[in-house]
Parts: structure tokens; C-alpha cells; sequence
């Protein structure tokens, strides 16, 4: 039978209509709950990287963590399965002595695929000799020992006083110099005190922070009721959002509930980007993935 023109074309954008919110709806409950791999743009510094970060500075210091204790071999193989997971970022630091695990890993997966932090150590102690060489002559060691002709972001490592602008003035002038010249994408702070994160979010320099956040205030920098508005300052000025102790330090590692919650509360504040985690198996991932996957994207303010 032949459909007349006009009812044709009704028929045609009704279904079409219908196409088009069930494509829409698909798309919603795709993306009810948070991906754990789902890529995510790290504040202003035009890195994309994945939800989850791997950790590798549990029980970190002197070089060395329950990462790299794990040996070569095993620790090797739970850098390449975070990767096969979805997993684009990984955090290093000289105090972990995680340098040269990470590109033998990913041995024939292209540099631009995956995102390298490592952090700068100013502090006394925490490393094996008393020279604190100036940032660009650390950098330069880092690149030989990761193997790699960059470093997508370059921390001040642990900054607690908050006049750490004015102290490490000089090393910042160096890693933005760095930034400059390409041998670093972007650069930042780890903060270890409630004045070391008002003092990043107010100063342009830091691109990213490194902060510690979970419900229960487990090595946090003060309670939740405080830090929280001090990161949501951080975010809404821009600067990439790193959060730390999700786990409490390891502290839920064996409470599923109150680490569900920890996972929910980071997420659904809104203004932490990245979940950084010192993970010590696959198994781990897997456990934490799953609990991610259960959040749904609303937010709790």
C-alpha cells in the first residue's frame, strides 16, 4: 500500500524521534555510575588521564615501598595489568624508588599512552643522601632512571609549611623553565598540611595537587568539614584535583563498607579528578573498580 508523503514523513521523524531518545537514554545509563577508567581532563593542565591512578608509594621511603618490595617481576606484572584494566597513570616519586619499574612494563605500548607523575623530595631525611640538588639537576636523574625523554607532571613532594612559594621559590622558577623547554608537561605540589593547600590554591604556578581526602579524616590534613572546602578552592580555581588516602593509607583496606563510602564521598564531591590508590595486586583493582562502578554521578553538595 502506498503511504502518502506527508504521512510518511511524519512516521519518519516520529521514528526517528524515538531513534534518538533511545539512543539518549542508552547514552544516560551508560553513564548513571562513575567509570573507573573512563578518561578525565586534569584540571587546566591539558593532561587526560584515567579515573584510577596506580600508587606505587605504599609504606614508602629510603627508595623503597610495599610496591617495589613486591620484586621486579611481580610488581612489573601489576603496573602491565592496571594498564590492560584501563589504568593511564601512575604515580612515582624518588622517596619510592619506583623509577625504573614502569616503562620496562609497558615495553611496546607507545609513551603517549600512558601519564608519569613523579615528585621532587625536599625534605630532610626520607632518602638514602643529605644533597638536595636543584630541581632541574633531579629531573635530569629521573628521566635516566624511568627511561623516558619526559615526565607529564613533576611534584614538590610533601609540602606542609605554608610558606613553601617562598622557600622552594627557586626550584619552581627551575621546573617552570623545564615546563617551558617540554622535558615536563605540567607542574604541582603534594600538600601534607591545611596551610600547604591554601597556599597552592592561590598561587598560578601549581597546575596540580596532590591532596588527601576521605570521609573519616584518616591521615587527612584536618577533618573533612575543613579540608573539603579547601579542595573544592583548589578545583574551582582550576588546578587538578590528585586525591590521596581514599583507603585511609590502607587503614579500609579490610572494610569493604566504610571503603564504598570513601569511594562515594571522593567521587560525588565534585572536585577530585583522580582517584590515587597505592594498589599491591590486581585483585585490588578489581575490588576497587567494582566499588567505583557502583557510585552514581550526583553530587553531594
Amino acid at each position: 500500500m502506498k503511504i502518502p508523503r506527508r504521512t510518511f514523513l511524519k512516521q519518519s521523524a516520529l521514528g526517528a524521534g524515538a531513534l534518538l531518545l533511545g539512543t539518549e537514554f542508552a547514552a544516560a545509563k551508560k553513564t548513571a555510575y562513575f567509570d573507573p577508567y573512563e578518561s578525565v581532563t586534569l584540571g587546566k593542565t591539558g593532561l587526560n588521564v584515567s579515573r584510577l591512578c596506580l600508587g606505587t608509594g605504599m609504606k614508602g621511603g629510603k627508595r623503597e615501598s610495599n610496591q617495589t618490595r613486591l620484586g621486579k617481576e611481580k610488581f612489573g606484572q601489576l603496573i602491565r595489568g592496571a594498564y590492560d584494566r584501563g589504568i593511564r597513570v601512575y604515580d612515582l616519586a624518588d622517596l619510592y624508588g619506583t623509577h625504573p619499574y614502569v616503562v620496562p612494563a609497558l615495553k611496546g605500548i607507545a609513551r603517549d599512552k600512558y601519564i608519569l607523575i613523579s615528585k621532587v623530595w625536599f625534605r630532610p631525611g626520607g632518602i638514602p643522601e643529605p644533597e638536595r640538588p636543584d630541581a632541574d639537576v633531579v629531573v635530569q636523574r629521573f628521566l635516566k632512571e624511568i627511561g623516558t625523554d619526559y615526565i607529564d607532571l613533576v611534584l614538590l613532594h610533601c609540602c606542609t609549611a605554608g610558606t613553601w612559594t617562598t622557600d622552594l621559590k627557586k626550584q619552581m622558577e627551575l621546573l617552570a623553565k623545564l615546563k617551558q623547554k617540554g622535558t615536563i608537561r605540567a607542574h604541582g605540589v603534594s600538600c601534607h598540611s591545611m596551610e600547604a593547600l591554601q597556599t597552592a590554591a592561590n598561587d598560578p604556578w601549581v597546575d596540580s595537587v596532590h591532596t588527601r581526602i576521605n570521609p573519616y579524616g584518616m591521615s587527612m590534613d584536618g577533618p573533612p568539614e575543613k579540608v573539603v572546602p579547601m579542595i573544592k578552592h583548589l578545583h574551582d580555581a582550576g588546578k587538578g584535583v590528585v586525591g590521596m588516602k581514599i583507603v585511609g593509607e590502607g587503614k579500609l583496606r579490610n572494610d569493604p563498607v566504610k571503603r564504598q563510602e570513601s569511594i562515594k564521598f571522593a567521587l560525588q564531591s565534585g572536585i577530585v579528578d583522580v582517584l590515587n590508590v597505592g594498589f599491591e595486586s590486581t585483585a585490588e583493582i578489581d575490588d576497587f573498580a567494582a566499588m567505583v562502578k557502583k557510585v552514581p554521578r550526583q553530587s553531594v553538595a
